[in-house]
């Protein structure tokens, strides 16, 4: 990494899936000498085989050279070492069973300071909404990569809708639960959210269990009618609505919006 930048002005944050052998001291990424940038505490999202926690992460910090891999001796242009930052978190008093953390981070970026380390972490951890935005973007969800266009500049705008469309489909799935309380109005426009109050009479059920659980006008009021015209049940029990369930509401929804704005026309 680091060895071939596209130009100046571009930067490289990965995390090391190996021990990399470094120039200090001829050792790994392992015995690198660090500096300490503190501990914090952060919520981690419960994943196949691991349940929710909130894990103790202590993070340090320095400077290292890489040397060429083995495997890449041969491979020309490319240089004997490169210097980077590393960036090194772990978890301590990790639960018995559990994985402890440990993400060793590479960046160009400059990290002289516990703030700079900091945020390169919190940088990364925004890794899961990235992969998932392309995901929404591609098989989970829109299906860009079938498109037939061929011409780049229709593609690009296609991608700019396509990219508007995969955030609220995104901002919808996390506000499912309703935690986050957030307003629908980040993602919905006021005529948008009339139209919401109009269908949720039509989709509600008559029992309890068939009614909207969240206050009216939040981000997971607005999710739950969504997910209820993408085929979702309602039912508190039943697997929770993916992307591809709120891409299909969303489009549903959009063509309603559209026909209540022309009402009294």
């Amino acid at each position: 990494m680091g060895a071939r930048l596209p130009e100046p002005g571009f930067h490289i944050l990965t995390r090391a899936m190996a021990d990399r052998s470094i120039m200090e001291g001829g050792g790994k990424l392992s015995s690198a000498p660090l500096q300490l940038a503190g501990t914090a505490l952060i919520a981690l999202r419960a994943r196949p085989g691991r349940s929710a926690r909130t894990a103790r992460l202590v993070t340090r910090f320095g400077r290292v050279t890489l040397k060429r891999p083995a495997n890449l001796a041969r491979q020309e242009g490319l240089a004997e070492t490169v210097e980077v930052s590393l960036v090194e978190v772990c978890a301590v008093d990790a639960p018995p069973g559990a994985e402890p953390i440990l993400w060793r981070l590479l960046t160009t970026h400059r990290v002289e300071d516990a703030a700079m380390a900091w945020r390169v972490v919190g940088w990364y951890r925004q890794r899961w909404h990235i992969e998932q935005f392309f995901r929404t973007l591609k098989q989970q969800g829109l299906q860009l990569e079938d498109s037939q266009l061929e011409n780049a500049g229709r593609l690009i705008k296609l991608t700019a809708i396509a990219a508007r469309a995969a955030c609220t489909i995104m901002q919808l799935v996390q506000a499912r639960d309703g935690r986050s309380q957030q307003d629908a109005r980040i993602a919905f426009s006021p005529p948008e959210i009339e139209t919401l109050h109009a269908l949720l009479p039509e989709i509600e059920g008559k029992t309890a269990l068939q009614k909207n659980p969240h206050p009216p006008e939040t981000l997971a009021w607005a999710a739950w009618i969504i997910a209820k015209l993408g085929g979702w049940d309602g039912y508190p029990k039943s697997k929770p609505p993916g992307p591809i369930t709120f891409r299909h509401g969303l489009q549903y929804f959009k063509s309603l919006a559209h026909g209540w704005r022309l009402r009294n026309v």
